[in-house]
């Protein structure tokens, strides 16, 4: 037996004093689980790698303020020299709140004891970035709803055990959709686990043409070197569009 329910009534949910959810970049990643998801070599590690860059040092995102904190980037597809090339591309000021690493266990190899030790070690932990989702779950023929939403179910947990943001980078279907949930890879359990769905959907576009300010290519916003642009958009122009639901 469970057990009987906890339940709270209406009124009394109405009238609580609850404290408010953190952030890591206000009203764009508010503590909990998020997915970046964009097409191959779009430059979403670039922008990974810059989020957490900014998060660290206490910097705006796009004229978002950040809560200053420390700053975890599993950056799993990468070695260290590849990141030392892009770090320092991005900033001449790394901050030491921001913590890298190459390599991490997986949903069913420890990867949940590794983050609780890290955020026991280092207090607040304002961003976790893992690049990518794929890297850190089980290998497997099962690709269904179930097999989504229990994955991302568990890193929901996660996020809220540690009160922290956990982004995942992910890919886009081949397919293109106007809705940019269906664009996520997987299944709807992808998106149907997640509070945040689709922090930002992110597309490079192959011709020139105006956008928002906030879509503009995030190493203009980051204020980064002609060199660096060129080597993240591969040559290719600013990000066509910016999906973000569930903000």
């Amino acid at each position: 037996m469970a057990g009987r329910l906890r339940t709270i009534d209406a009124r009394t949910l109405a009238d609580a004093v609850l404290e408010p959810p953190g952030y890591a970049v206000k009203d764009l990643l508010v503590q909990g689980l998020h997915i970046l998801a964009g097409a191959p070599k779009t430059g979403k590690s670039w922008l990974a790698l810059w989020l957490c860059q900014q998060v660290a040092g206490g910097e705006k995102v796009w004229g978002h303020p950040t809560q200053q904190g420390t700053v975890l980037y599993l950056c799993l597809e990468d070695g260290y020299r590849r990141l030392q090339d892009r770090l320092l591309d991005i900033t001449e000021d790394p901050s030491e709140n921001l913590y890298l690493a190459t390599h991490a266990g997986t949903l069913a190899d420890g990867l949940a004891g590794q983050i609780e030790t890290f955020v026991r070690e280092h207090g607040r932990v304002s961003l976790i970035v893992i690049d990518t989702l794929q890297k850190v779950r089980e290998t497997c023929t099962d690709n269904t709803y179930a097999r989504d939403y229990a994955d991302l179910a568990r890193l929901k947990e996660l996020a809220d055990r540690c009160k922290t943001t956990v982004l995942l980078v992910h890919h886009l279907c081949k397919q293109y959709d106007s809705d940019p949930l269906n664009r996520v890879s997987g299944t709807a359990g992808m998106s149907g686990a997640v509070p945040f769905p689709v922090s930002w959907t992110v597309k490079m576009k192959k011709k020139q043409k105006e956008t928002q300010d906030i879509l503009s290519y995030h190493t203009q916003a980051a204020g980064c070197s002609d060199k660096a642009r060129a080597k993240a958009s591969g040559g290719r122009q600013p990000i066509e569009e910016c999906g973000r639901t569930g903000l």
